[in-house]
């Protein structure tokens, strides 16, 4: 697939720069009740945007190398070799001695929808500029770069410098909405987005309204016209809209069961990537990603273990 003059190489490795850590996530099983402890399903696994996306693409079959920072303990030791297990290349990997492997907190009410949640992601500054630079050949050579926005501002300036340079696409995920202007100098820079619908408005300099498919158009053609190839915005139990200089439209969730929706974004994303790699008309390769998306809300972890091409057909969408 071409865009702005990129050509997606789908037998090079995607290189996906962000964070990576310990997903601690909580189902309360009633009503919460705040000052006391509340009855939960609590289950333990590895996650991080970066990390997620990586592990989605391996266990698709797509070459990938995971850049990320995790400390030097036992949790980083155990994420890394899990993500190696699954097919990823964590050659370049940081390990960090003066703080610990990232954590994430999550709090799901009986229905597993967010309640709140908490993180800590200080290591990720160790993912530097300098660092970059050092390993400038990892982007050369990638088919494209994924990022989330945990990465400081000047590390993310090096990357899109670099990716410049070296003509290979940007895909960038907003990851919240505490992080999301970290992306906006770089709007007209990037490849494709794929924010849900706050960010999205919040990118778009548009009026906070309710999500609907109709606005959520809107803001998405609105971000093609200031630069971004391809814009995904996902709107939860509504599906999602997108849009790109070619093409428009919206894709209808596929309705399901949650057990967990942590880490059914990231999914999606991997899926699209990989569908556009394997080249995938843009509509074909959006609803490859909501077959992922749906196969990770009904499982309780941030990724299918068992994930695969067979598994995405026989969920997709007609």
């Amino acid at each position: 697939m071409k865009q702005n003059n990129f050509e997606l190489k789908s037998d090079c490795p995607v290189l996906v720069v962000g964070a990576a850590g310990v997903d601690i996530v909580g189902k309360l099983q009633s009503n919460l009740h705040e000052g006391s402890s509340n009855p939960a399903r609590i289950r333990t696994t590895f996650g991080g945007v970066a990390r997620n996306v990586a592990e989605n693409l391996a266990r698709l079959g797509q070459p990938v190398t995971l850049l990320t920072a995790v400390g030097d303990d036992e949790d980083g030791e155990r994420l890394v070799k899990a993500a190696q297990f699954a097919g990823v290349n964590t050659e370049y990997v940081i390990r960090c001695g003066d703080c610990p492997t990232a954590m994430y907190i999550g709090v799901l009410d009986s229905k597993a929808e967010m309640l709140f949640a908490l993180d800590s992601m200080e290591i990720v500054r160790h993912i530097t500029p300098t660092y970059l630079r050092k390993h400038a050949k990892l982007v050369k050579d990638a088919s494209v770069i994924f990022v989330d926005m945990n990465l400081s501002p000047e590390t993310l300036k090096v990357i899109f410098s670099l990716a410049k340079k070296y003509r290979v696409p940007v895909c960038a995920d907003p990851t919240s909405m505490h992080l999301a202007p970290r992306l906006l100098p770089f709007l007209e820079h990037t490849f494709l987005i794929t924010p849900n619908f706050a960010e999205a408005s919040f990118l778009a300099d548009q009026q906070k309204r309710a999500a609907s498919r109709r606005q959520a158009l809107v803001v998405a053609k609105t971000l093609v016209s200031r630069g971004v190839d391809v814009v995904i915005i996902t709107l939860a139990e509504q599906g999602l809209c997108y849009a790109s200089s070619e093409t428009n439209g919206h894709i209808p969730a596929i309705q399901t069961e949650i057990s967990d929706p942590t880490g059914a974004g990231d999914a999606l994303t991997a899926a699209v990537l990989f569908g556009l790699l394997n080249d995938m008309p843009l509509d074909d390769a959006l609803r490859l990603g909501v077959s992922a998306a749906t196969l990770t809300l009904q499982y309780p972890g941030a990724v299918v273990p068992d994930l695969s091409l067979e598994k995405l057909y026989d969920q997709l969408v007609i």
